[in-house]
């Protein structure tokens, strides 16, 4: 009878591990040092006494909100959320489709699957911002423009995370069920649906609340909700409705972040 002879692993060479650590730390330090150098900071203006004037005259306005300007903040915050809501809506639903041609362990051929991955990368490229002010020049300032800016931004991000939880599922459940006869869609509802559903809708639910957030400020770029009175009070320079406006933010993001806080923790 032979005996099993088990050897360890070899421990890493702590020279070279120093070494890359080292070089890892060097080149980091060397792109902080060119950012800040190459950046034209003025020291003296930033902490002058105008500047500091600025501060104490803005200030105490920001901290005494506009309470009368509470129903229009409201109808444009209430705004904003339906905004918010429809484009993540639609943006959970466009996404399934290009995620699942991005998954690998769905769509066997490499050319569909790169397919998909440039789709997600191109779609990810351009900020809600970019999307609002090209939505805007095509259709006119609308909270529809609004929409559309969300509904494609999210699609990118919502799709690449879509196609990693596909590429994460149990594949000897699909094989079980090739195995029994079933067909492609008796695969889909009982051997894929059940694994992704939940962490689909836990991730669009979370993008909702990133939503909310970015369509704060499309209104600046004409894209409707409450960030046109932003640019409106701005302009005026009428602080009081710009705290009473980061009040109404801040509050209903707060309260979106709990329920949806609460719901994703029941998916999950």
């Amino acid at each position: 009878m032979t005996e099993t002879t088990f050897t360890l692993p070899k421990k890493p060479n702590q020279r070279k591990v120093l070494i890359k650590r080292m070089i890892v730390l060097l080149v980091i330090v060397m792109i902080y040092f060119w950012t800040f150098s190459n950046m034209t900071i003025n020291w003296g203006d930033i902490f002058s006494m105008r500047t500091i004037e600025n501060i104490d005259r803005i200030l105490p306005q920001f901290l005494q909100p506009a309470f009368s300007e509470t129903p229009s903040i409201l109808e444009k915050m209430v705004e904003t959320v339906f905004i918010a809501y429809t484009g993540s809506l639609a943006a959970a639903i466009i996404a399934v489709p290009i995620a699942f041609l991005a998954a690998s362990n769905m769509v066997k051929h490499t050319f569909w699957n790169q397919c998909g991955m440039w789709i997600l990368g191109a779609i990810r490229a351009f900020p809600e911002i970019i999307l609002a002010i090209i939505f805007v020049a095509a259709i006119g300032p609308n909270p529809f423009a609004g929409v559309l800016a969300i509904a494609i931004g999210s699609t990118g991000m919502l799709g690449k995370l879509y196609a990693e939880i596909i590429e994460s599922i149990d594949m000897n459940v699909i094989e079980a069920l090739q195995a029994s006869g079933a067909n492609k869609m008796q695969i889909f509802i009982y051997g894929i649906l059940p694994q992704v559903l939940p962490e689909f809708l836990s991730y669009a639910i979370y993008r909702f609340e990133i939503d909310v957030r970015a369509s704060s400020v499309l209104g600046i770029v004409g894209a409707g909700g409450i960030g046109m009175l932003i640019t409106f009070a701005y302009m005026n320079r009428n602080w009081e409705e710009v705290g009473m406006i980061l009040l109404s933010i801040i509050i209903t993001v707060t309260i979106i972040d709990q329920i949806s806080g609460f719901i994703r923790r029941r998916l999950v």
